[in-house]
């Protein structure tokens, strides 16, 4: 079904709108930053399994109590029964048990303690070969798309993909949502379903434009407008079917991959925009530009 809307007469707005968001989640990095688990940062992260509701701040004064001043502990769990206590120190197993033991006398002695160490050099190491990742990611997507379409398309996704990320990155720097290995395989899962339904809109494009061969904005506009709508249903369709499949894991899921659902849900959503108001929109901002050089030549040639 091909649905007659005008995607691209409000591609300056659609813009707009991306940029404001993108700006606060720049500016929440530069002032903020990121709340880096143990994965990025050196430390360690204990899970206290305390099996029953427990008040928060009388946890810290126990935490306290073993000498660490201000604590950075947390609930989490289904039922809030579990403690999540971080610090910048890499504890020995014999510091670990004092943990255990503490908690095992004030609560029972079903208490558990799960750990979690970075030292520093493996933290940084983590860092660097996420950042790497991403980036070989879209040098991959660049080239794979300009063999199979052509430059324009190429950048234009990756430009797309950019504002993925960098929507769902703001987005956890806003609220200092925790940032660790799950949530770098998160980015990485919403880049490949976004490059997904970023090419089937770029491949209708493709067979229109050969099928009609445009030479005017106005020709090049119903071409990109008329490829957008005629797989509008497929790319919606696809998009809520996976939302209600990352819906559930988020809710279901455990504490566990909690912010690896959440950020596939918010990526999933800023992915199905950037396809169809951001990379399509750029391509014909760029392509339109080039071909109206190419008519300046001809003309100034005759």
């Amino acid at each position: 079904m091909n649905y007659k809307l005008d995607f691209v007469k409000h591609r300056k707005w659609f813009m707009l709108s991306s940029a404001v968001f993108l700006v606060a989640g720049l500016l929440s990095l530069m002032f903020q930053g990121l709340n880096l688990g143990v994965d990025f940062v050196s430390g360690t992260r204990v899970d206290v399994n305390i099996g029953q509701a427990y008040n928060l701040e009388v946890a810290k004064d126990y935490l306290e109590e073993l000498g660490y001043n201000s604590p950075d502990a947390r609930k989490a769990g289904t039922n809030d029964d579990i403690l999540v206590f971080r610090t910048s120190q890499v504890l020995s197993p014999d510091e670990v048990g004092e943990i255990e033991k503490k908690f095992q006398a004030e609560y029972n002695k079903n208490v558990g303690v799960n750990e979690q160490k970075v030292d520093p050099v493996i933290g940084r190491e983590l860092a660097r070969n996420a950042i790497i990742s991403v980036l070989l990611a879209a040098l991959a997507i660049i080239l794979y798309i300009t063999i199979r379409f052509e430059y324009r398309f190429g950048v234009s996704a990756v430009i797309a993909l950019l504002h993925d990320a960098l929507f769902v990155i703001g987005m956890f720097s806003i609220f200092q949502w925790e940032v660790d290995l799950v949530f770098i395989a998160a980015i990485l899962t919403i880049v490949g379903y976004s490059i997904n339904d970023t090419i089937v809109i770029y491949d209708r494009i493709r067979e229109n434009m050969n099928f009609n061969k445009p030479k005017t904005w106005d020709e090049l506009k119903k071409t990109v407008n008329d490829s957008i709508g005629q797989v509008l249903v497929r790319s919606l369709s696809t998009s809520f079917t996976t939302v209600f499949a990352a819906t559930a894991l988020f809710i279901f899921g455990g504490e566990s991959i909690r912010y690896f659902s959440l950020a596939l849900l918010m990526g999933l959503a800023a992915g199905t925009y950037s396809s169809i108001f951001i990379a399509s929109q750029i391509w014909i901002t760029w392509k339109w530009r080039s071909m109206a050089k190419e008519k300046m030549k001809a003309q100034t040639a005759e």
